[in-house]
Formats: C-alpha cells, sequence, structure tokens
C-alpha cells in the first residue's frame, strides 16, 4: 500500500513537471523568425493609353500605267522596281507618222499667218474686203487646233510618269503591240504609307486628327513604325461597329510595301503616371490594397485606388506617393504589423545576365 502510495506521488510529480515546463517549450518552438521580402519604390513614368488594331498598309498614290492608244513599243526606259521621278519617260511608242501630222499642221498655221500678214495692208486701204481677212482668221483658228490635236497624239505616245515612285514588273517587251488600257507596269509612291484599321465605335471620341499611331510589321520583329491620324471615316460599319482610321506614315527608306499587315496602337492619351508592379496589388472584394513599410520596417496596409493596367505594371491614382516603398514579392508570409527584411527589386538587363553566366 506504501508502495503504491509513493508511485502515485512520483507519477503526479513526473506530470507536474511535465505540464509546468511544456509552456517553455512551446514558446521556443513559436518564436517566429523575421520573413524577407521583396520591395519596389513607386516611379512616376509614361503612361499611354492605347488601342490596338490590325492595319493593311497602301501607297500614299498607286497606278496602273496604261497605254491610252494601241501602237508598237519602240523603247523601254526602265527596269522592274525602279524608283523614278515625277515625269520621268518609261515606254516610247512608234510616232513617226504622227510627228510628220504636227509638222504638216506647223506649216499650215504659218502659211495662214503669212497670208493673213499679207492683206492687213490692203483691208485697212479697203482695197481687199473685210469678209477675206475673217476668212484667213477661221482658216488659222482651224489650224491651230489641228495642230494641237497632233501634238495631243504626239504626246500620247510618250508615256510618263505622273509621279515619283517605285516600278512594279514590266508587262511589255520591246516591239510589242500595246492595246488601249492595257496594264505596262504599276507606280507607287511608297515614301509614304497610308494605313487604315478599324477601331470600334466606343472610341470615336478620342479619334481626332494628328494622334500619334505606332505599327509594327512581321517583316520587322522590334522597329516600330510611327506616323499620325489623318482622316477618319465619315461611316461607321454596322456590321462590325468599327470606324476606319487613316494614318500617314513616314517611308523614307522603303522598307514597308503596299499590302503588308501591320500590328497597329492607337495612342488615345500620353501623360506621366505613379506605377507600380501589377504583383503589388492586393485584391479583397471590391477594394485594393497594396503593403508599405513604416520607418521601423513594419507592414502597414494601404488602401489605394487603380488607374490603367499595363503588362505587369498598374497605375496607383490615390493612396501612395512618390517613392514610396512597397512590397511586390513575400506577401503571403507576412500581415500588418509584422517587421521584416526588405530586399530591393532587381532589374537585370540581357547584359547583366550574359556577365553573371560568364562568371558562372
Amino acid at each position: 500500500m506504501k508502495k503504491l502510495i509513493i508511485v502515485m506521488v512520483l507519477a503526479s510529480v513526473a506530470v507536474y513537471g511535465y505540464y509546468a515546463m511544456q509552456p517553455e517549450t512551446v514558446k521556443a518552438k513559436r518564436v517566429k523568425p523575421v520573413p524577407n521580402v521583396v520591395i519596389a519604390t513607386t516611379k512616376m513614368m509614361p503612361i499611354r493609353d492605347s488601342v490596338e488594331a490590325i492595319g493593311t498598309g497602301k501607297a500614299f498614290e498607286s497606278i496602273t500605267v496604261t497605254s491610252k492608244i494601241t501602237e508598237l513599243v519602240t523603247n523601254i526606259n526602265f527596269n522592274d522596281g525602279d524608283i523614278v521621278e515625277k515625269d520621268a519617260l518609261l515606254v516610247q511608242l512608234q510616232s513617226a507618222e504622227q510627228q510628220a501630222k504636227v509638222k504638216v499642221a506647223q506649216v499650215k498655221l504659218t502659211e495662214h499667218m503669212r497670208e493673213l500678214d499679207r492683206i492687213s495692208s490692203l483691208v485697212t486701204s479697203k482695197t481687199i474686203a473685210e469678209l477675206e481677212r475673217d476668212r484667213l482668221q477661221s482658216l488659222i483658228d482651224l489650224a491651230r487646233a489641228e495642230l494641237e490635236q497632233a501634238v495631243s497624239g504626239l504626246t500620247d505616245r510618250t508615256i510618263r510618269a505622273p509621279f515619283a515612285g517605285r516600278l512594279g514588273l514590266r508587262q511589255v517587251s520591246l516591239g510589242s503591240l500595246v492595246s488601249t488600257g492595257e496594264a505596262i507596269t504599276t507606280l507607287d509612291d511608297v515614301s509614304k504609307i497610308k494605313l487604315d484599321f478599324s477601331i470600334p465605335e466606343r472610341f470615336i471620341q478620342d479619334l481626332q486628327p494628328g494622334k500619334t499611331v505606332e505599327a509594327q510589321a512581321v517583316a520587322y520583329p522590334g522597329r516600330i513604325f510611327k506616323g499620325v491620324v489623318s482622316s477618319i471615316d465619315s461611316r461607321v460599319n454596322p456590321d462590325t461597329r468599327a470606324v476606319v482610321v487613316r494614318a500617314i506614315m513616314p517611308n523614307e527608306d522603303y522598307a514597308l510595301l503596299p499590302g503588308m499587315l501591320m500590328k497597329v496602337k492607337f495612342i488615345k492619351q500620353s501623360r506621366q503616371g505613379l506605377l507600380l508592379p501589377e504583383a503589388a496589388i492586393i485584391p479583397l472584394q471590391e477594394k485594393h490594397y497594396v503593403y508599405g513599410l513604416t520607418e521601423n520596417s513594419e507592414i502597414v496596409q494601404i488602401p489605394v485606388k487603380l488607374g490603367i493596367r499595363t503588362r505587369g505594371w498598374v497605375e496607383i491614382t490615390d493612396g501612395l506617393a512618390e517613392n514610396q516603398d512597397v512590397v511586390i514579392r513575400g506577401i503571403l508570409k507576412v500581415r500588418p504589423g509584422d517587421k521584416v527584411k526588405t530586399q530591393q527589386a532587381e532589374n537585370f538587363n540581357f547584359a547583366q545576365v550574359s556577365n553573371a553566366e560568364k562568371a558562372a
């Protein structure tokens, strides 16, 4: 009996000692390490409110070079793809007969004018009736008209470039007979490109001539072509609910060709705004927050209002000031009031990454 009592006392002492020591062990186990977080600093950066679309490039001026008459080709003065100036001779058609007609008309006009000079003094002295002078004047007018007609026919046999531009492929050969309206080649003024694209009707109030446009072509990765809006169509397409916008883009190096498909970015508005990485935003129902830092490196929850979002960045319209530190990584492991260790976000560029790889 005494042994049983002694055993029970010892067991009670052991249990009491265990529970007495247990809180200290729990406390030791529950010591929370100071977490590391990555922070970013708010900055004022350019913000562009834009609309993306798909457009097709067109030559600023474009024609198919044709002949007004049916005649033989006697001279071809261009090669495929030549860049020509305005009024440059492209094709000469056979013109010997027409040149003879011009000479005949000139001779007739000269003869009638000479005869009119001879009788002018006689009409003044009333030796010859004025009716004869009137008859000669009519012949002169008729000869002038015939000369203009002959010269016009001769001009039609000389095909020239109506404007400067780049020629297409030649479709005729020396000595061939070209018919009226037959295509000889094409001529495109590509020193500037017309870029037509469609914008949804809800953006009509933002469409104004002079607005900036940026475009990219598959043929030139990474290159941005800039232009300005020149005109807006007067009608909205009832099927697509979009309006066609035309922009003019300089093309001094002739890189862009008519018919190219281009990805267009219409810049509605360009301004300065306070930007943060999108990862810093904490959504909570209809509100948004960020985790800022106090002077003692403690987390504080700050309500913010958001503006435009663009490719990993978000505009802060209210709640933060410029050059304020905000947590962008490690948000899930901290709470307001926690003390943290901070690390500034690193911005690696290609050169730094390459150097790091070489050093490794």
